[in-house]
């Protein structure tokens, strides 16, 4: 009897998230009746970003606050895994726990939620919103509207919107969908309207260094870990952490690749977005070129 152990974050997003790759596992170990069987449990924990809700991310450390105490569980032997969402993931990843795998990707896109029963925004109370990548596309999409602040997991982010605190909330189409939550959605951002985080949508395995993890033969999706790969690239290059005003968002079709970007300059108040297009092969040198190039249009080099 193997006991495979997933660590993840206690929310209910995060749990249903680890439940997904622990089915995985099990029906692909019954399939293949490999004569050893695998039991699959998952470990939550509160991690510091869940208990830190007073502040905004950028003042307190970044997203990686979200996986420090997965990270440990898994150094310490205590899990064998860890299921994150590739967007919360920071961009420098310890070697002894490489990323294993990425999910089939759910819908990237942002999306606007409205309170219950209500059918348009309300201009005198503010927009819901978690990011500075965020907030920098809604200034253009509505300029006359005040955007605030707003932590805490998915329900209580809507219990807050529903309770008249905010106008509407900003957020990820893929946790929505994954909860049932469809019929909440408002509208649907294009990624030209607003592009999304690097890696919004994935589930991102993560695992130890030296383990055999054949039991996950299979699970890895080639087009999300292509275009997860190159927009993880992208915001790296940009030393741009998971709560910097970056963005990348990058499609596979075949062979080819095409990566839309947002850059902003802290030093001149400038943001600019462009895109590329070539090989899927390529997509990592794809993103640091684009990268590259916003960066300098941005800042004038």
């Amino acid at each position: 009897m193997t006991e495979v152990i997933i660590g993840s974050r206690e929310s209910k997003l995060a749990v249903l998230q680890s439940e997904m790759v622990k089915s995985y596992i099990e029906q692909k170990n019954r399939e293949e009746n490999a004569g050893s069987e695998i039991t699959v449990n998952i470990l939550t924990m509160k991690t510091t970003g869940d208990i830190i809700l007073d502040r905004t991310l950028d003042k307190v450390g970044g997203k990686g606050l979200f996986v420090k105490e997965l990270d440990r569980a898994l150094l310490d032997g205590k899990s064998n895994l860890s299921v994150h969402s590739l967007k919360d993931m920071p961009m420098e990843v310890p070697k002894e726990l490489p990323l294993l795998a990425f999910s089939k990707r759910e819908d990237p896109r942002d999306v606007l939620v409205l309170p219950e029963g209500v059918a348009e925004l309300d201009p005198d109370k503010p927009l819901g919103c978690s990011s500075l990548r965020r907030t920098l596309q809604l200034e253009k999409l509505y300029p006359e509207m005040e955007v605030k602040s707003i932590r805490g997991n998915l329900q209580t982010r809507l219990r807050k919107l529903d309770e008249g605190e905010y106008s509407g909330l900003i957020l990820a189409a893929a946790g929505l969908k994954r909860l049932g939550l469809e019929s909440r959605i408002s509208r649907y951002f294009t990624p030209d309207e607003m592009i999304p985080s690097a890696g919004q949508g994935i589930l991102a395995v993560q695992g130890r260094k030296g383990e055999d993890y054949g039991y996950l033969d299979g699970y890895c999706d080639r087009d999300a870990w292509l275009a997860g790969a190159a927009e993880r690239a992208y915001v790296k290059y940009l030393d741009g952490g998971c709560s910097s005003p970056v963005a990348a968002f990058a499609e596979v079709d075949g062979d080819e690749i095409f990566i839309r970007g947002l850059y902003y300059s802290e030093a001149t108040g400038k943001w600019l977005t462009g895109q590329i297009r070539g090989a899927a092969e390529d997509g990592e040198k794809l993103g640091i070129a684009l990268a590259k190039q916003l960066k300098s249009d941005c800042e004038g080099r």
